[in-house]
């Protein structure tokens, strides 16, 4: 059962980690694209989703 478990959990942090890379990506070809005075909501918004998943990602390596 443990065993199962730990491999449900790593796949999740796989997925994750998938994720996170994803939208890291987004968000420098955003600000690439901003001009130093300006960024768009957009790219807050997408940092926050980055906060909260690397946040969700780290809690997961915790075991909690």
């Amino acid at each position: 059962m443990a065993k199962k478990a730990a491999k449900e959990r790593q796949a999740a942090i796989k997925r994750d980690t998938d994720k996170l890379l994803e939208l890291a990506t987004e968000l420098k070809d955003n600000v690439d694209k901003s001009s130093e005075n300006t960024l768009s909501m957009d790219v807050v918004k997408k940092a926050e989703e980055i906060e909260k998943l690397a946040k969700s990602v780290k809690e997961k390596m915790k075991g909690n």
